[in-house]
C-alpha cells in the first residue's frame, strides 16, 4: 500500500510540473506577444493565412479541373457557344469552391482545436489567439460563399460542423454571426435579416468570452444586435434594430426592444 501511495504521489508531482512548465511556456509567450505585438501577432497569425491559402486552393481545385476541360472541349465550338460554356464553367467552379469549403474549414477548425470556452484576459494572449483563429476560419466562409446558402439547411449544417448547438426547425436568415461554437439555438428560433450575433466584447484592454443562448421559440428581429453572456427565454421576441447588451437576461414570453434593449410592455387592445 505505501508503494501504491508513493506511486500516485509520484504521479501528482509529475502532473504539477508538467503544467507548471506548460504554464511557463505560455506565460513567456504572452509575455513576448504584449512585448512586441505587431510582430508577434502576425508570426502567430501567419498559420492562419497559411491554412486559408490552403483551404482556398484545395477549394478551387474542381472547378480549375472543369474549366480546362470546358476550354479544350470548346475548342471548335463557334465564339458564342463557347464563352457561353466557358462562363458556365467559372461559375460551376465558384459553386463547388463553395460546397467543398463549408466541409472543409469545420474539419480545419477540429484539426487546430479551436473550440471556444468561457474566458476574460488581456488581448494579446494565447486564448485570444485561438479565439482570433476560430472567427477567422467562420469567416472565411462568410465572406466568401455563406451569403448564397442563407438561409438554407446548408447554412444550417455549416454552424453545426463549427460547434453551434441548434435545435430543430431553426431558420438563420443572417451571416453575420462571430464565436459560434459559443451560441446556442433552441427549437423553432427565428433570427431575422442582417441580425448580428457575437459571443465577445471588449472592456479596458481585456476580451471577454461568453456564451449567448436563445431559448425555444424566441424570435430575434431584422438587425439587432445580440451580445455576449445574453440568455433569452423561450417565446421572447427582440424588436428589430434592437441592441442586447451583454449579460442580458430577456424572461420567457417577454419582448424587448431599443437601443439598449429594455422590456416593452405591450397593451393589449380593449
Amino acid at each position: 500500500m505505501k508503494i501504491l501511495r508513493r506511486l500516485k504521489r509520484q504521479r501528482r508531482m509529475d502532473i504539477e510540473s508538467t503544467d507548471s512548465s506548460l504554464s511557463g511556456v505560455q506565460g513567456l509567450f504572452e509575455k513576448t506577444l504584449r512585448r512586441f505585438k505587431v510582430l508577434m501577432h502576425l508570426l502567430s497569425l501567419m498559420p492562419l493565412y497559411l491554412v486559408a491559402s490552403f483551404c482556398f486552393g484545395v477549394c478551387l481545385t474542381p472547378g480549375i479541373y472543369l474549366f480546362k476541360f470546358v476550354t479544350q472541349f470548346s475548342e471548335v465550338w463557334s465564339p458564342v457557344f463557347r464563352n457561353l460554356a466557358l462562363g458556365t464553367s467559372l461559375a460551376l467552379g465558384y459553386f463547388s469552391y463553395g460546397f467543398t469549403l463549408i466541409f472543409l474549414v469545420p474539419l480545419i477548425n477540429i484539426v487546430f482545436r479551436t473550440k471556444l470556452t468561457p474566458w476574460r484576459g488581456p488581448y494579446y494572449s494565447l486564448n485570444s489567439v485561438r479565439w482570433y483563429i476560430h472567427n477567422g476560419l467562420t469567416y472565411l466562409v462568410r465572406y466568401t460563399f455563406l451569403e448564397f446558402i442563407t438561409p438554407t439547411p446548408f447554412n444550417i449544417l455549416f454552424y453545426r460542423m463549427m460547434g453551434m448547438k441548434i435545435g430543430k426547425g431553426v431558420q438563420i436568415n443572417s451571416t453575420c454571426i462571430s464565436d459560434v461554437s459559443l451560441i446556442e439555438l433552441g427549437n423553432k428560433v427565428t433570427i431575422g435579416g442582417s441580425v448580428t450575433i457575437i459571443a465577445h466584447y471588449g472592456v479596458s484592454g481585456f476580451l471577454i468570452i461568453a456564451p449567448v443562448k436563445i431559448k425555444d421559440g424566441a424570435t430575434i428581429g431584422l438587425r439587432a444586435v445580440i451580445m455576449a453572456g445574453t440568455e433569452i427565454g423561450e417565446n421572447a421576441k427582440v424588436l428589430p434594430n434592437s441592441v442586447v447588451m451583454p449579460k442580458t437576461i430577456i424572461g420567457a414570453g417577454e419582448t424587448w426592444g431599443g437601443v439598449p434593449a429594455e422590456k416593452q410592455v405591450i397593451k393589449k387592445a380593449a
